[in-house]
């Protein structure tokens, strides 16, 4: 299992949770971030194809505000494993935490790049969140989240002091909450 989007100003954070099928290896899984936006849309058809079981889940906005970052990603991480149509025998997860889960869990940081089935998970993430932002572009093309995703780049920084934050902001991040007058 893996997460998307916990660095962003705006969308949700997403969560996958992949378990493959060692009959059917899928050729060229890597850690998402090491991958080409359409090499990781290329694998992504390939690891839903070939896996024997894959979920992608997400945490929204306002439970981001609600919640934190934090436990937001580790609920999106929850609803992903628990959609899966099989049950793991492990969950392996990226990164230091672990989700709240009845299943045996293990944290493996730098999971994304050793571990094939984390970094499987990687890519489903990323590729849906990815998705997301594209989506939200449409609605508010004034912040060009089709670019930049909801990072915190210098159009997107410059887009939020001229337009202010819109609903797919998170409020609870600081540059966000300064372009509100919130800080």
């Amino acid at each position: 299992m893996d997460e998307a989007g916990r660095g962003p100003l705006a969308g949700p954070v997403y969560a996958a949770a992949v378990i493959l099928d060692p009959a059917r290896p899928v050729d060229g899984i890597a850690d998402s971030k090491s991958l080409a936006a359409a090499r990781r849309e290329e694998i992504a058809l390939a690891i839903k194809a070939g896996s024997l079981a894959w979920a992608v889940a997400q945490a929204s906005v306002a439970e981001i505000d609600r919640l934190n970052i934090l436990r937001a990603a580790l609920l999106a991480m929850a609803r992903a494993v628990t959609s899966l149509t099989l049950d793991p025998d492990e969950v392996l997860i990226d990164g230091p935490h672990c989700p709240a889960l009845p299943h045996p869990m293990r944290a493996v940081i730098g999971g994304d790049a050793t571990v094939p089935a984390i970094a499987a998970a990687s890519i489903l993430a990323k590729t849906a969140r990815d998705a997301e932002m594209r989506r939200l572009h449409e609605i508010y093309p004034c912040y060009g989240f089709d670019r930049h995703k909801g990072y915190p780049t210098a159009a997107h920084l410059e887009a939020l002091r001229r337009h202010g934050a819109c609903e797919a902001h998170r409020r609870s991040f600081a540059p966000v909450g300064q372009a509100l007058g919130m800080r």
